[in-house]
């Protein structure tokens, strides 16, 4: 099953089952190695806020959910307990929220300055569409890779949703951050009630529009106390098969896997890695506010450190030593090489 430079997915490539499904995946595990070895990175993830001013179909955090009791974290026992507890495989934390503008400033930015001044640790945020100010500000803390998916690259469905504001607004802003300088990295969901292939297709239409640094592809699972809660579970085959598609689409991009793969299949996060992925994530948030931190169901499959190390090293894999910030200033760096001029030889 070549595949030729240019790639872009069929509707049968999304589809593919058994034997061609494992060879298609084959080719994009091989796709990775080739770019990035044998090294998977590794972050850490810390959940600040569960308030959201959202109201998405698909999580349990939308403002509706009035049975959910809302926490905001406190930054200094978030620092205390990343520098002294944090994993040693871990190169970057990513720092995660509702839509909560005032998390963003009383917890994540002192957060992430007490990082930037204590650690090495290269830092990404995940806090929804906030203003231009506020991007600025994170980015001047230290903050250098954003987290913005886009969800559905179907605007009437998207709308449907309730996704946050409309998906051209989205879009625009996932173009501010990039031109603003950061590394950008975005996502969608496989298997929402109602999508077709066709209309799946159109988030690596989208995807490869966009100035990313990495997209994911999380499955559709039915959250808790939300419009969807009676829909099925995403089609597994479905959710692999995208996480395929954009590794031969995107040979470049980082791609993770995610803990919701656990749910959508057995050994889930092997198989993300197997079909692709080349980033994990070790779930840091203190017990006593993780359980309240529901994107789909109170019973989340966290991913410890043990978790994570035991699927990468199941898979053959292992730890990067390079961190995604590294990672991406080196890439940076290395493109601006190519694209300089040659110097004037005198005559």
């Amino acid at each position: 099953m070549p595949v030729k430079k240019g790639y872009f997915p069929s509707r049968a490539d999304l589809g593919l089952q058994s034997a061609q499904q494992e060879a298609f995946h084959e080719l994009a595990a091989a796709a990775t190695r080739r770019n990035f070895g044998n090294g998977v990175f590794v972050r850490a993830v810390v959940e600040i806020s569960n308030f959201c001013r959202e109201n998405c179909h698909y999580c349990g955090m939308r403002r509706d959910n009035a049975e959910l009791a809302r926490f905001r974290a406190r930054h200094e026992q978030l620092a205390e307990m990343i520098l002294k507890h944090c994993p040693a495989s871990v190169t970057d934390i990513n720092i995660q929220a509702g839509e909560d503008p005032v998390a963003v400033r009383e917890i994540a930015l002192p957060l992430i300055k007490t990082l930037r001044r204590e650690t090495a640790l290269g830092i990404s945020v995940c806090l929804g569409t906030l203003p231009a100010r506020l991007y600025d500000d994170l980015q001047s803390a230290g903050a250098e890779i954003f987290i913005m998916k886009f969800e559905c690259a179907d605007a009437r469905q998207y709308e449907w949703l309730e996704a946050p504001g409309t998906l051209d607004e989205r879009v625009t802003h996932i173009r501010l951050l990039a031109e603003k300088g950061w590394n950008v990295s975005s996502g969608f969901i496989a298997g929402l009630p109602g999508q077709t292939v066709e209309s799946l297709l159109k988030n690596f239409e989208l995807a490869s529009a966009l100035p990313l640094e990495g997209c994911s592809v999380s499955p559709f699972i039915p959250g808790e106390k939300t419009p969807l809660a009676a829909s099925p579970l995403a089609n597994a085959d479905w959710t692999f098969n995208c996480v395929a598609a954009l590794r031969l689409m995107r040979p470049d991009w980082v791609v993770p896997a995610v803990s919701a793969f656990n749910i959508a299949a057995r050994d889930g996060y092997r198989r993300g890695l197997r079909a692709g992925a080349n980033l994990v994530t070790i779930n840091l948030t203190p017990d006593e506010w993780r359980g309240d931190y529901i994107i789909y169901k109170r019973d989340r499959f966290i991913m410890t450190e043990a978790r994570v190390l035991e699927a990468v090293a199941a898979e053959n894999l292992a730890p990067a030593a390079t961190g995604l910030s590294v990672f991406y200033r080196e890439k940076k760096q290395d493109g601006a090489r190519r694209t300089a001029p040659r110097e004037t030889i005198p005559a």
